[in-house]
C-alpha cells in the first residue's frame, strides 16, 4: 500500500482561512491580520492549491462563501489552531520580571523588611524578589546575593555610607517576668533579674552608661547567637533582653515586651546594606531600605529615645 504525501500547510495560511471565513471577504480579513487583501488572498490560495481543493466560491460582488470542502475543513482548522494557542509558549508573555536576590541577618528580615514587603512590592512588581537568611558570626551572606544586609562594626565589617539604621539599645522584658520580681527603681535593680546574653550585643555600654560600669557580663543561661532568639525569650519571660529598639518596636507597640528604663545607648554593631551585584532592581531595593530605615530612625528619635 502507498502511503500518500503529507500536505501540511503553513500556520499563516490557516490563520488566514479562519480569518476569511469569520470575516467574510479578504478585505476585512486583512484588516484583522495587520496584512494586504492581496496578501490574504494569496495565502488562501496558496493553501488552495496545497489541499488541492477550492475552499471558497468567490462571488463579486457579494463576497465569499465557504464550498463544502471548506465547510468540512474549516471547524479542523479551528481545533488545531485553538490547541496551538492554548499551549503556554505560544502566549504573549506579560513584562519581563527581573529577579533579585537579597541576603538577610534573620532578624532583621522577619521584624524590619517582611513586614515592609508589600510596599516595596506595589512599587516594583516588576521585580521578583527572593529574601535568604545569613548566620550570624557563623557564616557570611548567601554567595549568590545581589544584595546583602550585613551586621557588623563600621568600618571593619560595613562601610559608613552603607550604614541603614543608628540603632540604640535598652532593656527589655516582658510584664510577667517583671510582675514576679520586686518593682525596678534604679538600673541597680535590674540585676536581680535573668538578664539574657548573646555575643551580638554585649550589656557593658548599656551598663556603664547606668553607672554600673563594674558589673560583668551575665554567664549564666544560654547563649543566644541570634538577635532574634534574644527577643524570643524575652517574650517567654526567661530574661531581660539588650534589645534595639527599632527590632522590637512592634512588641512594644503591642505591650508584649516594656521599657523599664528609658535609658538608651548607641549601638556598636550595625546593619549596612553591601551591593554585590548592582542593577537597576538592585538600586531600587537598596533605595526602597533606606528610605525605610530612615523613616524608622526618625520614629525612634522622636519617641525621646536617649
Amino acid at each position: 500500500m502507498t502511503l500518500r504525501p503529507i500536505r501540511l500547510p503553513s500556520l499563516d495560511a490557516l490563520l488566514a482561512f479562519d480569518a476569511v471565513a469569520r470575516a467574510g471577504s479578504f478585505e476585512a480579513a486583512a484588516a484583522e491580520l495587520a496584512l494586504t487583501a492581496s496578501a490574504v488572498a494569496k495565502r488562501v490560495a496558496g493553501l488552495e492549491e496545497r489541499l488541492d481543493q477550492p475552499l471558497f466560491v468567490r462571488q463579486p460582488p457579494r463576497g465569499l462563501s465557504l464550498t463544502p470542502a471548506g465547510h468540512e475543513y474549516l471547524p479542523q482548522v479551528r481545533q488545531a489552531l485553538a490547541l496551538l494557542q492554548a499551549m503556554p509558549l505560544h502566549q504573549r508573555a506579560g513584562p519581563r520580571r527581573e529577579r533579585l536576590r537579597v541576603s538577610s541577618t534573620p532578624t532583621f528580615a522577619r521584624q524590619l523588611i517582611v513586614p515592609a514587603l508589600p510596599g516595596f512590592t506595589a512599587a516594583h512588581p516588576h521585580i521578583e524578589l527572593e529574601l535568604t537568611l545569613s548566620v550570624p558570626l557563623l557564616a557570611e551572606g548567601d554567595a549568590g546575593a545581589d544584595v546583602e544586609i550585613r551586621h557588623g562594626a563600621v568600618p571593619d565589617d560595613i562601610a559608613a555610607d552603607q550604614v541603614l539604621l543608628h540603632d540604640r539599645l535598652t532593656p527589655l522584658a516582658s510584664p510577667a517576668l517583671l510582675a514576679r520580681h520586686a518593682p525596678l527603681q534604679t538600673p541597680a535593680d535590674l540585676l536581680a533579674l535573668p538578664l539574657l546574653r548573646t555575643p551580638l550585643q554585649p550589656w557593658a555600654p548599656w551598663l556603664a552608661a547606668a553607672g554600673l560600669a563594674d558589673t560583668p557580663e551575665p554567664d549564666d543561661g544560654p547563649r543566644l547567637v541570634d538577635l532574634g532568639l534574644v527577643l524570643a525569650a524575652a517574650l517567654a519571660s526567661q530574661g531581660v533582653a539588650l534589645a534595639r529598639l527599632s527590632l522590637a518596636r512592634h512588641e512594644l507597640a503591642e505591650g508584649a515586651l516594656v521599657q523599664p528604663f528609658a535609658l538608651t545607648v548607641p549601638a556598636e554593631r550595625h546593619y549596612g546594606l553591601v551591593m554585590h551585584r548592582p542593577s537597576p532592581a538592585a538600586e531600587a531595593f537598596a533605595n526602597w531600605l533606606r528610605n525605610h530605615c530612615q523613616g524608622l530612625d526618625g520614629a525612634e528619635n522622636s519617641s525621646g529615645a536617649r
